[in-house]
């Protein structure tokens, strides 16, 4: 059947970087198993298992050539994926077949693989989120000094500058950042357990010898590259692993989230516009539309991860006993599916990030039409300094500000504010002021000193330590 004529998940084909796909592609699922089934094999043999050097070199020699049509023809008949692999495998290395999976349960290949998966993914979404701080802080060393409107509630509060706001954006990532590589550092094999996590097949093949069973364990663990082992396990891992790697994922999501709705609000306002190719089309009727399209669709991937997370939940609520199946078809889907989304978002969020466009006179303009409301309690300190009433003076400002702001909301005129004081005689001591009182840097506090003091002491030492992971192609 051509792939015209079925479906394909868009987030392999339209959305996720090629090395995300690969890290859950068939070929690297399926190598992998062989990987551990040749981790359990030298251990066994280092161990004393009658198992072969011949037999070893025979796995060696196949690992990499997958025979998926045997495998699939296989599956139809014994309806086993792993069964069928093991089978398709031993048709390769005829030598080995015999010592292949010995003492194992399914769930040693397939937890341990799903296990490395999710590292590798969450190393590669690692060096994507750097590429993003890398990026972000470029910008906010850039704009540090840009002085532009804060808003809360979604007003217009006190100006703070655009190189500020990028922290915020930058914050929220560090701190998924920091989740992740816990979890990275933390991630545990779950090695060999057996069917329901006794090793009680393991100690029958090393004649009841429990050092060897745990020597064992630690020796698969450390050729599949873990430092830890999950300390107790019923047929498979603690499924509950999987909700805090998918909820580190979220983290990220909702992060990205939060960056590309200021985006889209930034962009509504003409002060800050995503990149916009030169052949771009916003709009197949508008021809003047630049949409902020690459920051809806990272809020639109950004919703779908957060959703995966609840599957995973309720999976690690719902496992009876020692395992059940239930688990199975769905963990299938949601955990390629969360990290090919996460991977989607990062990727985005960087070229946004790394092509931002600033029009600062907007910026100005905007902050200007503001500024003399912002600047009123400073103009009310200076004019009481200068021998006035402030009961009467803050009833004066109270007139004036409602009256420019009819002037501004019911017939479109610019803000007169200060050209009210200044013909205001109860003012005249604050007038020559006026300038200096309604400069925007009066207002921003530390603003540009904590961008300086942020990314010294927070971002700078992350990236030193991760490696910024550009996508190979570009959206």
């Amino acid at each position: 059947m051509s792939t015209r004529d079925s479906f394909e998940n868009p987030l392999g084909t339209r959305y996720a970087s090629a090395e995300m796909g690969r890290i859950f592609s068939d070929r690297f699922k399926y190598t992998t198993w062989r990987r551990i089934w040749l981790a359990i094999a030298e251990a066994e043999c280092e161990l004393g298992l009658p198992i072969t050097e011949d037999q070893l070199a025979e796995l060696r020699a196949t690992l990499e050539d997958v025979n998926f049509e045997a495998a699939d023809e296989r599956e139809k008949q014994v309806r086993h994926d792993v069964m069928a692999h093991l089978y398709a495998w031993g048709l390769q290395a005829p030598k080995a077949a015999g010592i292949l999976h010995l003492g194992a349960t399914s769930a040693c290949i397939t937890d341990n693989a799903e296990l490395i998966q999710m590292r590798e993914g969450l190393k590669l979404l690692l060096g994507r989120a750097a590429a993003v701080l890398r990026s972000l802080a470029d910008f906010a060393r850039k704009y540090k000094s840009l002085t532009c409107l804060g808003y809360t509630h979604g007003q217009p509060a006190q100006p703070t500058t655009v190189g500020k706001r990028a922290c915020l954006w930058m914050q929220d990532l560090a701190m998924d950042v920091l989740e992740i590589e816990r979890i990275v550092r933390e991630l545990p094999c779950r090695s060999v357990k057996g069917t329901v996590g006794t090793q009680a097949s393991f100690l029958e093949l090393f004649d009841g010898d429990s050092a060897k069973v745990k020597r064992l364990e630690r020796r698969v663990a450390e050729k599949l590259g873990f430092d830890r082992v999950v300390p107790v396990t019923g047929q498979t891992y603690p499924r509950k692993i999987d909700s805090q790697v998918l909820g580190a994922l979220a983290g990220v999501a909702q992060s990205a989230s939060k960056f590309a709705h200021d985006v889209r609000l930034l962009q509504s306002r003409h002060e800050i516009e995503e990149p916009f190719g030169k052949s771009q089309v916003g709009s197949s009727a508008m021809v003047y539309k630049r949409n902020p399209m690459r920051s809806e669709r990272i809020c639109s991937l950004a919703r779908h991860v957060a959703v995966l997370v609840h599957e995973a939940v309720w999976t690690a609520s719902v496992q009876w006993f020692e395992r059940t199946l239930d688990d199975s078809a769905g963990r299938r889907i949601y955990i390629p599916e969360a990290f090919l989304a996460a991977d989607a978002v990062l990727v985005l969020w960087e070229n946004i990030a790394s092509g931002l466009v600033v029009y600062p006179r907007v910026i100005q303009k905007n902050l200007a039409d503001e500024m003399p409301f912002m600047a009123s309690e400073a103009i009310l300190m200076t004019a009481t300094r200068a021998g006035g009433n402030r009961q009467e003076l803050h009833e004066h400002l109270r007139q004036h500000a409602q009256s420019s702001a009819r002037e501004v909301l019911e017939r479109g005129k610019k803000n007169d504010f200060l050209e009210r004081l200044a013909e205001d005689p109860l003012f005249s001591g604050a007038v020559k002021d006026l300038p200096a009182l309604t400069d925007p840097m009066r207002f921003v506090g530390r603003a540009v000193e904590q961008v300086d003091e942020f990314l010294a002491e927070h971002i700078e030492p992350l990236l030193a330590r991760i490696e910024p992971r550009r996508a190979e192609t570009q959206v």
